[in-house]
């Protein structure tokens, strides 16, 4: 068995035509474009590179967007009066405070400091209550972007065993919660289960969202799984690599997504959906 390739850079291509047509009927019926505020604190390289493809995306498909760059140093107070200018500033409808912050800002305080309506990344904790509350409004863009991955596979997502590995607020926890409005049953793994091969073994669907290189093994896939690896590492040389490793499990998965080209795409272009849903629904 070989695995087939979830083309996630691929999906992100035909969505951002889609989008791109959507922001433009938008604007043909009188409304202004959709406007997105990102906000950087300090110079984590990764972090650079995230914001980079999103402004660049927001050009793509005709949204507005505003960088708003701090040095590391910048006061918690100072960045919680900035998205208070934001939150009443009418041509923003989104505000993406990129994560992480450095250490002597509360990333909890921030978050909860967003307008609700405004929180085009899902994190603030009305959003994820209305998640869990199988009532969702704006999604938390990753688990957003795996479920659009796994609908355009078009497998059975009712009644199918969804093990997740990973129990953060970003990814892990939002990503349970999606898999359980697609009515799976669902399996959430972390840093203290127990016998951690038994369960990825058992699992129909799989998300890895840890950020260690290599966690998963190849030979713990149950053949014919679907394998989703959200985890982006460095390895030695510099190249990336995910949380699974993608080199024996493509030949016992069914469908498993790459690093990079996989989730990473879809995560900056489930920002975009955000964004013009954030729009037009103030």
């Amino acid at each position: 068995m070989s695995a087939k390739i979830i083309d996630g850079k691929r999906l992100a291509a035909h969505l951002a035509d889609s989008i791109k047509s959507e922001v433009l009927q938008w604007v043909t019926d009188g409304h202004r474009a959709p406007g997105l505020a990102v906000v950087i604190v300090g110079d984590d390289p990764a972090s650079q590179v995230y914001v980079s493809k999103k402004i660049k995306m927001c050009e793509q498909v005709g949204i507005s967007s505003s960088l708003h760059r701090f040095p590391a140093q910048l006061d918690q107070q100072e960045l919680i009066g900035l998205i208070d200018q934001l939150n009443q500033d009418p041509k923003i409808d989104g505000i993406l405070v990129q994560l992480p912050l450095p250490g002597a800002i509360n990333e909890e305080q921030v978050t909860e400091h967003i307008d609700p309506s405004k929180d085009v990344d899902g994190l603030h904790p009305y959003n994820l209550g209305r998640l869990a509350a199988q009532s969702p409004l704006l999604r938390p863009c990753t688990p957003r972007g795996v479920m659009t991955l796994l609908e355009s596979i078009d497998i059975a997502l009712v009644g199918a065993h969804a093990v997740v590995v990973g129990a953060s607020n970003l990814v892990g926890r939002p990503m349970a919660l999606e898999l359980l409005q697609a009515r799976c049953t669902v399996t959430i793994c972390h840093s203290r289960t127990q016998n951690l091969p038994q369960q990825v073994e058992q699992a129909d669907i799989l998300v890895v969202a840890v950020g260690k290189a290599g966690l998963i093994k190849g030979e713990w896939i149950k053949p014919g799984a679907v394998v989703i690896d959200v985890g982006t590492n460095r390895a030695d040389g510099g190249r990336l690599v995910g949380d699974v490793e993608f080199d024996t499990a493509r030949h016992r998965a069914a469908w498993i997504t790459p690093v990079p080209g996989g989730v990473g795409p879809m995560t900056v272009i489930t920002l975009m959906q955000n964004t013009l849903q954030a729009a037009r629904n103030p």
